[in-house]
């Protein structure tokens, strides 16, 4: 049991001091392995804590929104419409939603005005989240001025200002009572923009929704679940948005590191032949550069995935995050709850450490089957 041991300890010991007399290659080369695991596993982190954080917050999401269509595009319904779906059977519930977009030119930003139906917002007062706060650099109290599509200037009061935590989802929203959101827009009476509909079974939605069409032929029900499903391939389609742009880099790295582990220099080959000759067996070779390959592979895995979690998690990864959230001019200021996807990140730990680990054990297979004395001569 002893000498197993001994042995391992001693060409552990041999693959450190091998690493740090050729250290200059081997920091180049673990410097340019963990930029290229902290670019992919940042990838993988924030794909998935956002494709987290759209589920959570559309759970609270309607189970079914009706929209009406006129020639293909979304159009105003009538409100006649909701009380025709709450006769079919299973509706429970359908509320008129009132929300539109507003541009502010001076800012170049667009902001979300909607009528909240779960809580009173007094006229003449709006609730405002806090990327539209930080834009138009306004408090509490502080008095904006909207212009209307009368074109007449509408004055309104800063009641409250949203919470952080809701910063994502509510960055660029303001929260207004019906009467300014008429007023603001010219809103014809007896329409709204849409309407969320809530059915007791969700196992029923697909036969209400086909019950909604049957009824209105310009209507357009959504479900919730192909809500979070396009939420998903949005994020998966950035995701790979960025891996394809960054697809050359990462190949010119694969090739980099091919060739530095799968040719080995005159150095490398004379250290294996006196090796030979001094008694090691082939099997102690290749274990030395097993392990070799393990130090580099493994600490550019390991150094990548906890930068990258930094990146993402602690400041909200500043690289690339403006391109994956996908705002224009409000970017929201958040931090994402950690989520660690275990299968994503098994891959990209087998296709980092794996394949590096085996390109330096094959050529050192080679070496360590010549003659010591030409090995030591090459």
């Amino acid at each position: 049991m002893t000498r197993p041991v001994n042995r391992l300890k001693n060409i552990l010991d041999f693959a450190l001091s091998s690493l740090l007399r050729r250290k200059v290659k081997n920091l180049s080369l673990l410097t340019l392995y963990t930029l290229i695991v902290f670019i992919l596993a940042s990838l993988i982190f924030f794909v998935q804590a956002l494709k987290k954080e759209s589920t959570s917050i559309l759970t609270g999401a309607p189970d079914m929104v009706v929209q009406r269509q006129t020639a293909g595009r979304h159009d105003l319904i009538p409100l006649e419409y909701a009380r025709k779906i709450t006769t079919i059977l299973g509706v429970t519930a359908v509320e008129p939603r009132w929300w539109g977009y507003y541009y502010d030119p001076v800012f170049g930003a667009n902001f979300t005005l909607m009528v909240p139906a779960a809580r009173k917002v007094e006229p003449g007062n709006i609730i405002i989240g806090q990327g539209v706060a930080r834009i138009l650099r306004i408090a509490t109290g502080d008095l904006v001025t909207f212009r209307s599509y009368a074109k007449t200037p509408l004055l309104l009061n800063i009641q409250e200002i949203l919470p952080f935590e809701s910063e994502l989802v509510a960055s660029d929203l303001i929260l207004m009572s019906q009467q300014d959101f008429h007023e603001m827009f010219n809103f014809p009476d007896g329409v709204a923009t849409d309407l969320a509909v809530t059915v007791r079974n969700p196992r029923e939605l697909t036969t209400v929704a086909t019950k909604i069409v049957e009824e209105f032929p310009d209507a357009r029900p959504i479900l919730k679940s192909e809500i979070l499903r396009t939420y998903d391939s949005l994020f998966d389609w950035r995701g790979g948005m960025i891996t394809v742009v960054l697809f050359s880099a990462i190949i010119s790295f694969v090739i980099f590191a091919w060739d530095k582990a799968t040719g080995l220099s005159a150095e490398e080959r004379k250290e294996i032949g006196i090796l030979k000759s001094i008694g090691w067996e082939t099997a102690d070779v290749l274990l030395l550069k097993f392990w070799e390959g393990i130090a580099i592979s493994f600490s550019a895995f390991l150094v990548g995935g906890i930068l990258a979690y930094a990146h993402v998690f602690i400041f909200s990864a500043p690289l690339f995050g403006s391109a994956l959230k996908g705002w224009s001019v409000l970017y929201p200021h958040f931090r994402l709850a950690p989520v660690i996807d275990v299968y994503q990140l098994s891959m990209l730990f087998f296709l980092s450490v794996f394949p590096y680990t085996a390109a330096t054990i094959i050529p050192s297979w080679l070496a360590a089957t010549v003659d010591p004395d030409a090995a030591m001569r090459s």
